[in-house]
């Protein structure tokens, strides 16, 4: 089937509106074109995987190193990150005079899997450690000095502080006044003012030149480690010449996948070689989670961010939130066994409670909307919402009225804890530091695409015209333009097991790497039937009479969905992105739809 021609300026099969109301554009612009032209002509790779990589920004010159991605290639120097010299200094001192550590992490995949990093590098050296992790609900995030106290008294002698820290400033104070160090470990956006602490290791920091911020924690942590061991063995520890910190790197991918940062750079490296450390199932507690999630054929990072995330998660939503870093650190099957099926457990009471919220904040949703297109930022609003669940609620509400959303957790006081999720093009960090500047917030931040806020129930009225004002001529003109953009036109006949490989070969796919989005052209609609709770499951034909299962997620009851329901036997372009599907020992190739439209 002939490729269409690649010109920014016409739509993709003249797609000008799909059955979501998209414009369907080309990717790749004159430019991208010319990569791609490049890199097939140098046969590394066939035509459509070039059209992706050059759709990904990698030119020619780049080719070899991006689709094998290495850490001798891709690491920097540890010291070239600031403060990473004293951080190292200061752990390597606390091993050699057998200091106890105390290890403050956040609740999330990052900050678990970077504590469990740390833990079990100190384990190597017989290190006596200990890992806090704050409720979310009643402590919040980061440090704080009543925590500081308690780990202080506990004989702690050194705190390191993962995936937070960075604007603790009361809590690093506390610890000072105390006479113990405290090394921060961290990726999250800060000011100039630094906290005391011993060192602060943290590539987004203004004064890091390293280039270094799409790290997420774990990330850092591990270059950290590379720096610590590299003190140590001019040392001439030696112990520390038997450390494999290479066969910690499953810890590093989960947190790199789970916390959606950028995959370019040292992220490829961590994720593919992390990948090939986890299938190996050496960690007790990362294998119990795999079990109990029912991971089905070579773990990917699909798993890792939809599977084993998840459930990581679950412990710091709505259970014990240090659960899931203390199962990345053992080594008995049995506890790590029991560990995962209580995570399990907790991750199908959050998909029952998700439900239960998601169905009233729609509903509100719904309400406000009033038979007109409604405002331009939904804000809804509930007593009984439990806040650990906020942010994936305002992320469904997004993913269905394609608008910015934010979901708010009302406590019996009328205060709220809210998470809010937004649309590309749109800074939604920035219209909520206004609305603390403009003293509707009692606080609040985030960036672009997600931010968190604290509002008390009498505000929410002028917080919801509040960004009414500021974001509604913006949203609306975004919501105008939503467009989809496509790599290459595929038939079902050319979905195959050697384009996968290709197209793996092209990955990790992710924030700032997006999956590649095929169209296929006027295929037949053999078969469309509900599956699950809202899936929509097909078999497609191309005109040679090829063939491809597909389906389309949380999609019964969208436009797209009904539509197809509806059109069996006809034919539509489609839009979306492969995958294999392994069951029961047998792997086919299946579309995920995300899109559609009628063809002529």
């Amino acid at each position: 089937m002939p490729e269409p021609v690649a010109n920014p300026t016409q739509t993709f099969l003249n797609v000008d509106s799909s059955l979501s109301g998209q414009r369907w554009v080309h990717r790749l612009d004159s430019a991208g074109m010319n990569r791609a032209l490049a890199i097939a002509q140098s046969g590394t790779v066939s035509d459509l995987v070039s059209r992706v990589l050059a759709g990904r920004g990698v030119g020619l010159d780049e080719t070899e190193t991006f689709l094998a991605p290495t850490l001798k290639n891709l690491m920097p120097d540890p010291s070239t990150l600031r403060d990473m010299d004293a951080a190292a200094a200061r752990i390597a001192m606390a091993i050699a005079k057998k200091q106890r550590v105390a290890i403050f992490g956040d609740y999330d995949v990052d900050g678990a899997a970077s504590s469990a990093l740390l833990a079990r590098f100190f384990n190597a050296f017989g290190i006596e450690w200990e890992i806090y992790i704050p409720d979310r609900v009643f402590e919040g995030y980061g440090p704080n000095p009543a925590a500081m106290d308690q780990l202080i008294d506990a004989g702690a002698q050194l705190i390191v502080t993962v995936d937070c820290g960075s604007s603790s400033v009361d809590a690093l104070e506390r610890a000072a006044s105390r006479n113990i160090d405290v090394v921060v470990l961290d990726h999250h956006q800060i000011g100039q003012n630094i906290p005391t602490c011993a060192a602060l290791v943290n590539p987004n920091r203004e004064d890091d030149l390293s280039g270094q911020g799409h790290l997420c924690a774990a990330g850092v942590v591990f270059l950290t480690l590379v720096a610590v061991l590299r003190q140590l063995r001019q040392q001439g520890d030696k112990t520390a010449q038997s450390v494999d910190l290479m066969g910690m790197l499953d810890l590093v991918a989960l947190a790199t996948v789970c916390d959606v940062v950028p995959l370019k750079g040292l992220n490829r490296a961590y994720i593919v070689k992390g990948l090939l450390v986890a299938r190996q199932m050496s960690n007790i507690g990362l294998a119990a989670l795999m079990k109990v999630a029912g991971v089905d054929g070579p773990l990917s990072p699909y798993h890792l961010g939809f599977l084993i995330g998840p459930r990581i998660n679950a412990g710091g939503r709505i259970g014990d939130a240090a659960l899931g870093s203390r199962l990345l650190t053992l080594s008995d099957a049995a506890q790590a066994q029991e560990i995962a099926e209580t995570l399990n457990r907790l991750n199908q009471e959050r998909q029952a409670l998700e439900k239960e919220v998601l169905q009233a904040a729609e509903a509100e949703a719904l309400a406000d909307q009033g038979g007109g297109e409604g405002p331009a930022v939904i804000v809804t609003a509930g007593e009984r919402w439990h806040p650990g669940i906020v942010g994936i609620v305002a992320a469904r509400l997004k993913e269905k009225f394609k608008r910015p959303a934010f979901a708010i957790a009302l406590d019996p006081s009328g205060r709220g804890t809210g998470s809010g999720r937004s649309i590309a093009g749109f800074d939604m960090g920035r219209m909520v530091r206004d609305a603390v500047d403009a003293g509707l917030l009692t606080k609040g931040g985030g960036h672009a695409m997600a931010a968190g806020l604290s509002v008390e129930r009498e505000n929410l009225g002028a917080l919801r015209s509040f960004f009414e004002e500021r974001a509604g001529e913006t949203v609306r003109q975004l919501s105008r333009n939503r467009s989809l953009k496509i790599d290459g036109a595929l038939a079902a006949r050319g979905a195959t097991h050697e384009l996968m490989e290709q197209l793996d070969s092209a990955g990790p796919y992710g924030a700032g790497h997006p999956q590649p989005v095929f169209g296929l052209p006027e295929h037949q609609l053999l078969d469309a039937r509900v599956v699950g709770r809202d899936h929509v499951r097909m078999r497609l034909a191309d005109s040679t009479g090829g063939k491809i299962e597909a389906i389309a997620f949380r999609a019964a009851e969208t436009d797209v969905g009904a539509a197809l329901l509806a059109g069996r036997g006809r034919s539509f372009h489609f839009a979306g992105t492969l995958s294999v599907n392994h069951w029961q020992g047998r792997q086919q190739i299946q579309l995920r739809v995300v899109d559609a439209a009628n063809s002529p």
